[in-house]
Parts: structure tokens; sequence; C-alpha cells
């Protein structure tokens, strides 16, 4: 008699929950403590690809969930000094020697040679990192491949593996949501492996005591020295310090050192210190600059709000009404509980915890002033090249925000460029969507935070009579634009919605791009001689390209999903989390109608997969903008996610029929790991080529399905 298929089905299932789990909970932890990673997520996000397709393809081989364990419990163990030491911001550095990829911390070498060296050091590190990654996924692929495949009913069981993908995307983000720090996940993840070892009816009593170490290890994890509080937000870490100003508060992000320096600018506390706050700037600091530039702001939003510094300046000017927006429910938090001037808690002050583009398109609000405070991100959002803000400063997002101006109204814009080109394209944006040139500020002064560039759009005689008016303002704006003068060319590309790269001076692939991608496919080659592949490469057959091609466009279509949602949604971490479970449930769906219409010809089928591709690439989706949050996360979410549920078929109807039920899994995973660096081609193509490149992938996969398939019965 067989075996139970649901007896079967629950390792499946507690695997799966497992394996996405801890996929998440390394490129997060991973990315935090090592700042770089923030920026290079597709580099760990592969990795973890390519271990569950080598172990998939060779799930014959022996395997213990030790196997995994061993080499997780190593990477814990070295992110205790690289967080408590900073050498997340050493390595990191040392990775973008030449500076190629803009993370707000320039690295300092004597020339060249240097600049090589450090290059090197770095990926040698890199390479060690993503060898432990590889050796975490290679065991669960193995099990994984061997379960699926061992399987009396292949349809139940890969609907388990993604019920299971599904609540392990749903427990991390919950967890994560709740700001919960890395000792939570890695019990999380050691009550998972112990599940996971009770349902295949396993001793845990030989894995305990190595999963209690990981606990112990992620405990001291994640602290950094002269802190006063750390909180790990959904988006990254942050730490409060003191400073050696009396209720002044610093707060860091992924141990980079400086972020926000939460300030008290009252007149009779700057009074106290003229040294440090020079008479001539009282009231005239950057952050009072929203409010001196317009005579009579009613209604103002502060777009990336922070901790408080600018709603504190509208308070200071008797604006009756400020909305600050921040994506970030921590640093606001921060703000509420330890800014000296305690903006937060005023009346007149409104509180919104939400992505700035996303407040834009739905608010019908419109205001005299609204101000971009530093809103620089340092971290990417999921699945994608594009950062938190990548999508506030585009053309497009512009032009909404422009459509919010009250009569005589103003934009004011602060940033913290590092590179001339960022100004430039800010200051192109601004010139094409008002038809002419934005004022321009150069703030030179530190003493009251940091400086920066200042650029004013929309009712601009409204600010230069301002200026004029007011001899001290004049004079400011005088002397800052002598300390530091900027140049503008007109040259440089503005960033859209479809080429929303900021930080990027022209449409190419940075060089540590390409670096990473050379150290992946050199990974690929040892994990294949590690793995004993080469038999099974020689073996590779027209079924196993159908299973590769479909595996590259299903990544590269949740990469455009998540972009496409951004636009319209926010880049926010629930959003990013609803679009990654859509498409989950609709490959769910997917095999619900196979199972129910078997016959559903699979040439009608590919053909309705490319159709919705190129209608997503023609659809302006941010014509749903105007709808409530509820309704827009339904109907894009779906609409976004329709060509998985044709995918779905095409997968499952391909993956029930062919005998290597592992091996064809591996190919996929693998063209998953592929898509992954293709990825990168979005600097150069943009976004919504995508979608054609997924187009011509589906196609490769529908002349590579075997006519075998179609006509195989399940079994």
């Amino acid at each position: 008699m067989s075996p139970n298929p649901n007896a079967r089905s629950s390792p499946i299932f507690w695997l799966s929950v497992l394996s996405l789990f801890v996929e998440l909970m390394i490129i997060r932890w991973v990315g935090t403590e090592i700042r770089i990673f923030a920026y290079l997520q597709n580099s760990l996000l592969v990795t973890c690809f390519l271990g569950l397709g080598i172990g998939c393809w060779t799930c014959r081989q022996p395997v213990r969930i030790r196997d995994s364990l061993i080499p997780l419990a190593i990477i814990v163990g070295v992110l205790i000094p690289v967080s408590w030491y900073g050498l997340g911001n050493q390595i990191s550095l040392m990775l973008n020697a030449f500076g190629d990829v803009l993370m707000f911390t320039e690295t300092v070498t004597s020339g060249r040679g240097q600049a090589i060296r450090y290059l090197i050091l770095g990926l040698i590190f890199t390479f060690i990192l993503l060898s432990l990654v590889w050796y975490v996924f290679l065991p669960i692929g193995r099990l994984l491949g061997r379960m699926l495949a061992d399987h009396p009913q292949t349809v139940w069981a890969y609907s388990v593996n993604v019920a299971g993908s599904l609540v392990g995307v749903w427990l991390f983000v919950a967890l994560s949501g709740f700001q919960s720090p890395p000792v939570i996940w890695m019990t999380t993840a050691a009550g998972l492996t112990v599940m996971l070892l009770i349902s295949m009816r396993e001793r845990v009593a030989i894995e305990l005591p190595l999963l209690i170490t990981m606990v112990v290890f992620a405990f001291f994890g994640g602290f950094e020295r002269g802190a006063e509080e750390i909180i790990w937000s959904p988006y990254q870490k942050l730490s409060l310090y003191r400073t050696e100003v009396p209720g002044e508060g610093k707060i860091s992000v992924n141990n980079s050192g400086g972020f926000q320096i939460m300030m008290d600018l009252r007149p009779e506390e700057t009074a106290k210190d003229p040294v440090r706050f020079p008479p001539h700037l009282s009231g005239l600091t950057q952050y009072d600059l929203a409010c001196v530039l317009h005579p009579s702001i009613q209604k103002m939003v502060i777009l990336g709000a922070g901790s408080g510094n600018g709603s504190a300046a509208a308070l200071r000017h008797d604006v009756p009404k400020t909305i600050a927006v921040d994506i970030d429910p921590v640093i606001l938090g921060f703000g509420n509980r330890h800014h000296p001037e305690h903006p937060y808690q005023s009346p007149k002050v409104q509180t919104i915890c939400d992505d700035a583009r996303s407040f834009l398109a739905s608010t019908d609000e419109k205001f005299d002033v609204i101000a971009y405070e530093f809103l620089d991100s340092h971290a990417q959002t999921a699945m994608t090249n594009t950062r938190l803000d990548h999508y506030v400063y585009t053309r497009e997002s512009f032009e909404r925000a422009k459509e919010q101006l009250a009569p005589g109204g103003l934009i004011i814009l602060r940033f913290g460029y590092e590179k001339p080109f960022i100004v430039d394209r800010l200051y192109n944006t601004l010139t094409q969507v008002f038809n002419e040139p934005p004022l321009m500020i150069g703030v030179a002064s530190r003493t009251h935070g940091v400086g920066g560039l200042v650029l004013i759009a929309g009712d601009q005689s409204v600010a230069r009579k301002q200026i004029a008016d007011d001899p001290r303002l004049q004079h400011l704006a005088d002397l800052w634009e002598k300390e530091n003068p900027i140049r503008i060319t007109g040259t440089t590309m503005i960033a859209t919605d479809d080429w929303p790269y900021l930080y990027l001076e022209s449409p190419s692939i940075p060089m540590l791009y390409w670096l990473m991608g050379f150290m992946l496919l050199v990974l690929f080659a040892r994990a294949l001689a590690a793995s004993d592949t080469r038999a099974m490469l020689s073996r590779w057959s027209k079924s196993h390209w159908h299973f590769f091609f479909l595996g590259a466009a299903f990544l590269l279509l949740e990469v455009q999903n998540v972009s496409k949602a951004s636009v319209v949604l926010g880049s926010t971490w629930q959003v990013n989390a609803v679009i990654i479970s859509a498409v989950l449930i609709l490959v769910l769906i997917s095999n619900l109608i196979e199972v129910r219409f078997p016959g559903i010809p699979i040439n009608i089928v590919f053909l309705l997969l490319i159709a919705t591709c190129l209608m997503l690439y023609v659809v302006d989706l941010t014509q749903f903008a105007f709808l409530p949050f509820a309704s827009r996360v339904l109907i894009v979410g779906g609409f976004v996610s329709l060509p998985v549920l044709f995918s779905g078929i095409i997968f499952i109807r391909s993956f029930k029929s062919i005998p290597d039920k592992d091996a064809a899994l591996g190919a996929n995973l693998l063209g998953s790991l592929f898509g992954g660096l293709l990825q990168s081609l979005t600097f150069i193509t943009g976004i919504k080529a995508l979608l054609i490149i997924v187009a011509v992938l589906y196609i490769c996969g529908w002349m590579t399905h075997p006519q075998s398939l179609e006509a195989a019965k399940n079994p």
C-alpha cells in the first residue's frame, strides 16, 4: 500500500515555509548589516535560486537538514562582529571603491592601485558569503526536489509547495511589520525547522543544539556600540544615539553612522550657543526655507518628514496645518518620542506613514507648499533594482505634485546630492514639468544639520518677492551661492517612471553589477563541479530548456509586477508583500484551473500569456491612481499579475507530465537565476522593456515545449 499523500504533503509544506522565510531573512539581514547589499539584493536572491536549483538537480544525493543549518550558523556568527565593529560599512566601502554605486558614503583611497586592492578584498569576502548562502539552500533544494518528484499527486504537491511559500512570505512580512529584531527571526526559523523535522519523522534532539546556538548568535547580532535604542523597521535598522548637545538625538541607518539629527532650533535655545548657531541664521535655516519663501501658508505637506525638523520649523513659523509624510514608522516614532521640540505632538501637525508618491496619488487636498525633505533612500524595494525613493523624483511624480499646488503654491525640494549630475537631473526634471527653470540655492551651512541643494518651483514670483523683501534672506542666499556654487549643464537625462534611476548618471550597468554577475557565474561553475552535475548537463534536453525559459520569464515578470505596482501604490513593504502574494495566489488558481479543465489547448494558453504581457506594456496603470487605496490594490495587483495565471497553467501542465520532475524543477530555478541577472538590463532599457523580454522568453518556452508533454497523461 502506498503512503498516505497527505502524510507526504506535510514535509513539503513546512520545507516551503522554511525556505521562503530563510531566504527573506538572509536577504534582509545581510542587506542591513552590510549596507551595499541593500543596493545589490539581487546577488543574494539569485544565489538562493542557484542553491535551490542545483539542489533539485542533485536531489538523489545524500542530504540532511544539518547540511543547511551549519552554513546558516556561520553566516549568523559572521554578522555579529560585522555589526558590532562596523565592519559591514568597511566591506561596503571596499566593494564600492570606484564609487559607481551611490550610497551616501565615499571610499577614500590614495589612488587607483589601492582602490583595486580594496575591491579585490571586498569581492573575496562577497564570494565567501555567497558560497555560504548557496550551501544553505543546496540541501533545501535537494529535499524539495526529492519530495516533489516522489509525491504521487504532482499538482497537489506543487500546490502545497506554493501555499507554504505564501505562508513563509507573510510570516516574515508580519514579523517585519511588528519591528522584530533578528533574534525573533532566527527563533522562528528554528521553530520551522523543528516542525519540518517532526513532519519528516526525524529526531529533533540531534539538530537542537545547533538551532539553539543560532538563536544565541542572533541575540547578539544587530547591536551597535553606543546606541541608546535599536529598532528594526520594515525597511532598515535604525539606531538612536545622543550627541554632545543636551536633548539632541542622532539617528543612524544600517550602520551608516549618521542619517538624521533631531535639533532644537528654537530661538531661545540657539541663542545659548552663538558659535554653533550664528545669529544671522536664526529663523532662516534650511529647515525654515520652506516656510519663509511663501508669505501666507495655510497648509503644507512635508514629504520625507523624518524625525521632525521640518515640522518643528513649520510650528515656529505658525503654519496652521502641516502634514508630515514618511514611509518609515520607526523614524516617525523616534521623532514623536525624542525630538526636543516635540513637533509631532502638536495638533497643528498630522503624521502619515506612507510612501510620498502614494500620498500624492491618493490625496485630493491642495497645498501652499509641498516640501521635499532629504528624501534619500538607503534601501531598495523588494525584487527590483529601484530604491525606495526612485519613483518620488520622476517626471510623472512631479507632474502629480504640480496638480496638488494651491494658487501661488511652491514646491521646495531639498536634497543632499553626492554627484553634480543629480543636481542636473532634478533641475532638468522640474524645468520640464513647470516650463521654467527652478530657483536654486546651494545650502553650505552644516551647523544646522546637513547642507545641500534647495530647488524652488511653482509660482516663483512669490518666492522671489519674499527674498527681495527680506534683506537677511537675500544676503544669506548670496552668501550660500558664493560658498557652494552649483553648475548646471542641462545635459543629464531626466528620471521617468520607466527609467527611474536617480542615482545613475546615464543608461548603463554599473561596473559593480558586472563584477557581481561575473562572480555569480564563477559560483555557478563551482557549484556544478562541487555537485558533480556534469553528467546531468550532458543530458540537458529540450524539455529542460522549456522549464529554464519559464523560470527566467517568471522571475522577470515578478520584478515587473513590483515595479508597476510601486508607481501606483507606492513602494511600501505592505504593497510589495501584496504583489508577491498575488503572484503566488494566482499560481494556486492556475493549478485549480488545470485540475478542473485539463483539456484547455496549450497553444491557446501561450497566446493569452503573451497577449497579456504585451497588454501590460501598453496600458498606463496610473489611470487607476484616483481610486481608493483598497480598490487600487485589488485592481492593480490583479491586473499586473494576470500573466501569472496563464504561465502557471503552462508550468503545472508541463510539470505534472514530465518524468524527471526533480531535474525540471532544477532547470526552472536555474532559469530564475538567469532572469535575476537579466534584470540589470533595466538600467539601460528601462523597466517597461522587461515585458518585451518576458514575452520573448515565453515564446522560447513555447518553442521548446515538447509535444509529448501535451499528450501525456497525469500519472
